[in-house]
């Protein structure tokens, strides 16, 4: 028996690429008080194995422009590597109807956003929604982000990280409530 106001509970998994493609999940950190914020990347094979990764800190800046930062990193860096199957996943939702909609832009990037889309039409792209609790590795680099003051590059997975990664590589779930 549930009590009547019982959350509901779902259970959130990483879905690694099928083989030949590349992911990459993305997220963004703020802190609201300061006007800081940071994004961060993970790009994963069909493995769900580490590729590389990125953190950068946007002080100062929105969370909605770290949000769309976090995409266009990933999205020019995986065309710089040469990915030509590109699956993005964010927890904006706000970003993944952008891809439809250039007005939901900030008027101050759009031009750099018209340039990752151009490049996502020379690539066979998908573009997707996680919820926050299946994004953990992005959120923990994004967070890694607002400690530093450089763009950093992993090409290999930070230790910072490891745990979390391990546990999407073995398909272990996250847990999302939701209150009904």
């Amino acid at each position: 028996m549930h009590p009547p106001n019982a959350p509901l509970i779902k259970e959130v998994i990483l879905s690694p690429p099928i083989h030949t493609w590349i992911k990459c999940n993305t997220d963004r950190a703020s802190v609201a008080n300061q006007l800081q914020s940071s994004c961060g990347g993970i790009f994963r094979n069909s493995n769900a194995a580490c590729l590389g990764c990125f953190a950068s800190n946007l002080e100062p800046g929105s969370a909605i422009l770290a949000e769309f930062f976090a995409a266009m990193i990933a999205i020019e860096g995986s065309s710089v590597k040469g990915w030509r199957n590109f699956w993005l996943e964010t927890n904006s939702r706000t970003v993944m109807l952008a891809f439809s909609s250039s007005f939901l832009v900030p008027w101050s990037i759009r031009n750099r956003w018209s340039n990752c889309l151009f490049k996502t039409r020379q690539m066979n792209f998908i573009v997707s929604h996680i919820y926050r609790e299946g994004n953990t590795c992005a959120d923990l680099l994004a967070n890694i982000g607002l400690t530093t003051s450089k763009n950093l590059w992993w090409d290999e997975c930070p230790s910072e990280i490891r745990g979390d990664l391990i546990r999407n590589e073995l398909g272990l779930p996250n847990y999302k409530f939701v209150n009904l």
